[in-house]
């Protein structure tokens, strides 16, 4: 070969290889858009490099373009009927899509939802992401198009056969949204005893929180901050305390040591635990310290409503 064309060529390669890698980068760095312009470009060059076609569907989902991530993993899905997570992701894009239109417009995707789903999950009887997607599926759907507790329960069932906390903490989703609260506190606490992850204590958390049992909340989160010594889970005791009005002297005791040992990883910004502290001496009716804190938060973040309503109501005292 003309050795100025191998170059030329060799040059190509390296350039498209380092577009996809850059393109990968930018999605580990959550920079979706620079990802879906590498990546575009360098499809361009490449049409059949397969995981090029999958990054760039997860470019667009990332940024909620459902029709263009749909396009994407519909090609790969197409071309490779067997692959369950093409399946999955196809069918995954389709639901968030109905989610994001008309419930009317909806109803003519559902079915393909659905198909999706149960391809994956006959293809592939491990995939874990499936069933937790036909659990959520046919939990979510009204009965009079196809949404089921009992077909529910069945791949809660076998999510557990794959992994007991999976298959626990599906079985609580399940119950509790069927209306059997017993069954769902039981099957969250035995996901937590089996993995006792933050997720695990996150659920049951949310459960006690939706079911207004704040106390027990409170003693879950204590377990989970003994455990995983996370001070987010400060700031967690200190909201549910300022929300349902208890337990005021062990929220403020929180939140405080929330903001003292406060960090970018914590995720709730400083403002939010002002605004509790507003809340709680509120409610031991300490209007000056109130008034304090609220101003705190709203000088953080001067454009959340629920502050200057907070603060409103704190003036009426």
């Amino acid at each position: 070969m003309n050795k100025f064309l191998l170059i030329f060529f060799l040059s190509t390669f390296c350039f498209s290889q380092s577009s996809k890698e850059k393109a990968k980068t930018y999605l580990t760095e959550k920079n979706y858009e620079k990802a879906q312009q590498e990546l575009t470009s360098f499809i361009e060059a490449n049409p059949s490099d397969i995981e090029a076609i999958e990054l760039l569907g997860d470019a667009y989902g990332y940024q909620k373009k459902w029709d263009d991530a749909i396009e994407q993993y519909e090609k790969l899905k197409d071309n490779y009927p067997k692959n369950a997570n093409y399946h999955y992701k196809y069918g995954g894009a389709l639901g968030m899509k109905a989610l994001s239109i008309s419930k009317i417009k909806a109803l003519g995707i559902i079915g393909d939802v659905k198909r999706a789903f149960l391809k994956a999950a006959e293809l592939d009887p491990n995939h874990i992401d499936t069933r937790w997607a036909l659990v959520e599926l046919y939990v979510s759907l009204p009965g009079i198009i196809g949404g089921s507790n009992s077909k529910a329960l069945k791949y809660a069932n076998e999510l557990q056969n794959l992994s007991k906390v999976d298959g626990y903490l599906a079985k609580g989703y399940v119950y509790e949204y069927d209306g059997e609260p017993e069954l769902a506190e039981k099957y969250y606490k035995l996901a937590i005893k089996v993995g006792g992850s933050v997720t695990c204590y996150d659920k049951l958390t949310n459960f006690y929180e939706s079911n207004h049992q704040p106390e027990k909340a409170i003693g879950n989160l204590e377990e989970a901050q003994q455990k995983h010594q996370r001070n987010a889970m400060h700031y967690q005791i200190g909201k549910v305390c300022a929300d349902y009005n208890v337990q005021l002297e062990k929220g403020e005791k929180c939140l405080k040591a929330y903001l003292s040992n406060h960090s970018a990883k914590d995720g709730v910004p400083k403002a939010w635990a002002y605004y509790r502290l507003a809340q709680i001496y509120k409610h031991k009716k300490n209007k000056s310290e109130a008034l304090k804190w609220i101003d705190k938060a709203i000088a953080g973040l001067p454009d959340i409503k629920v502050f200057k309503e907070e603060k409103t109501l704190i003036t009426k005292l």
